[in-house]
């Protein structure tokens, strides 16, 4: 059968990326520290050589369908080469989306719940490099330090997204594992989110806000500060989803060693 796509191509531009996005697949998580099964929101691109007219698609869906079956990060490398080779491209960039769920505990109940995170993995590889990029994002508590600094009594307080992206590479493609990530943003900020409390459990959280106050600057910091301790390459994003204000808060970084 005539092979369209294969056909070479007179025009000699290069295309960064093509391929496909919004493949929705059964995929199981497994870092070996955490096992989650869900439908995984899938992307796959590769460059297109100047002299090349298309890319093969199917080829991609049977990457992910024989080697992200399974998502074990610190092994992605592995797959990324064989998906290079089978598409036989100059470099290829697979993105994984799923949530991830961990168990938490009200602090005056006992009462334990699941709270979910996004969770998304990267990986770019090419001839000669290959990189894992593992973003998380959950919701923490944060009571503005300025509101409580003003008012008599009490201060505003809000739900803030954080976004935590750490970039392996080499010999240590998943430096820092996902409950590890999802331990470090649940600690920054006034208060960690607990989707199951009784009342105890709120005059704690609500206490421990107005105790810990924190600006969206002050929780990326914190963030990157541990990071950096680390050695870790990332980048950091909060939105404070505002309470009294009609816009958003946020802050940004990026910082490699």
């Amino acid at each position: 059968m005539h092979d369209i796509q294969n056909e070479p191509d007179h025009r000699s531009i290069a295309i960064d990326e093509v391929g496909i996005t919004g493949l929705r697949y059964p995929v199981t998580f497994d870092d070996g520290h955490t096992r989650q099964q869900g439908i995984a929101d899938i992307s796959v691109t590769v460059a297109l050589q100047a002299e090349r007219r298309g890319t093969h698609m199917s080829r991609m869906i049977a990457l992910v369908h024989d080697e992200i079956a399974t998502l074990t990060p610190q092994d992605l490398p592995i797959a990324l080469k064989r998906g290079l080779a089978l598409l036989d491209a100059p470099a290829l960039t697979l993105q994984v989306s799923l949530p991830v769920a961990t168990s938490v505990t009200a602090p005056a109940s006992g009462q334990t719940s699941w709270q979910t995170h996004d969770v998304t993995v990267t990986g770019h590889i090419t001839a000669d490099r290959c990189t894992i990029s593992t973003a998380v994002t959950t919701d923490v508590t944060s009571l503005c330090p300025c509101s409580k600094a003003i008012s008599d009594y009490g201060a505003h307080n809000q739900r803030s997204e954080i976004t935590l992206q750490v970039t392996g590479a080499g010999d240590t493609p998943y430096p820092l594992p996902v409950h590890a990530m999802v331990d470090l943003l649940r600690s920054v900020g006034s208060s960690p989110v607990i989707p199951l409390i009784k009342r105890p459990d709120e005059r704690v959280v609500t206490m421990q806000a107005y105790d810990r106050p924190a600006f969206v600057e002050d929780i990326i910091r914190d963030i990157s500060l541990a990071c950096r301790e680390k050695g870790l390459s990332h980048t950091v994003k909060a939105r404070n989803l505002e309470s009294i204000h009609s816009h958003d808060a946020i802050a940004a970084l990026h910082y490699t060693p």
